[in-house]
């Protein structure tokens, strides 16, 4: 079965998000993509809409955090005839590395890019799932910077409004698919 390619709104997108009370711990709600992930049509209806929030920007590589950024910043690479950067969790990278700690909504975390992924003057997309409280786009946008590489824009998925991420990417442009207060 082929699927067609028709453009899926923004209401029918969050029709496949699931909402998962108390996870990871108690008092966060999960936004879970799995669901978006399953269904072919949304799929590339979540895809499709990622790829249209590049817009006319012009850029020479898409990073995506482990590991739901590899999920949409991967096919977004390869849509785009561009290359695409893992950022990792700490101790997933085998060669040099510079590595930054940052907050999460709910701990800390650690992310590496290796050195020579990020070419000085060239011009990055971050892409991801979703944006909470803009630590792990912070944390990716800094690397980025100190090897000299240059941030176009920040494009997620889903954005949870309330988290005041925005704030924490002041400077950037950014851009959701979806929206949640």
């Amino acid at each position: 079965m082929s699927l067609q390619k028709q453009k899926m709104s923004s209401s029918e997108l969050k029709n496949y998000v699931r909402d998962i009370p108390d996870f990871p711990i108690p008092g966060i709600l999960f936004r879970d993509i799995t669901t978006v992930l399953k269904n072919p049509a949304a799929l590339r209806g979540s895809i499709d809409a990622m790829v249209e929030l590049l817009g006319d920007l012009e850029y020479d590589t898409i990073l995506g955090p482990e590991s739901r950024g590899f999920i949409f910043g991967m096919p977004m690479a390869y849509n785009q005839s561009k290359g695409f950067v893992p950022v990792r969790k700490a101790g997933k990278l085998p060669a040099d590395v510079v590595k930054r700690e940052y907050a999460l909504e709910y701990g800390t975390a650690t992310i590496e890019i290796h050195r020579d992924a990020i070419v000085p003057g060239h011009r990055y997309i971050i892409a991801d799932d979703l944006l909470a409280t803009g630590g792990t786009a912070k944390a990716i946008a800094d690397l980025v910077m100190e090897l000299g590489g240059v941030i176009v824009s920040a494009l997620f998925f889903i954005e949870l409004a309330g988290l005041s991420g925005r704030d924490v990417l002041a400077g950037y442009d950014v851009r959701s698919v979806l929206s949640y207060e």
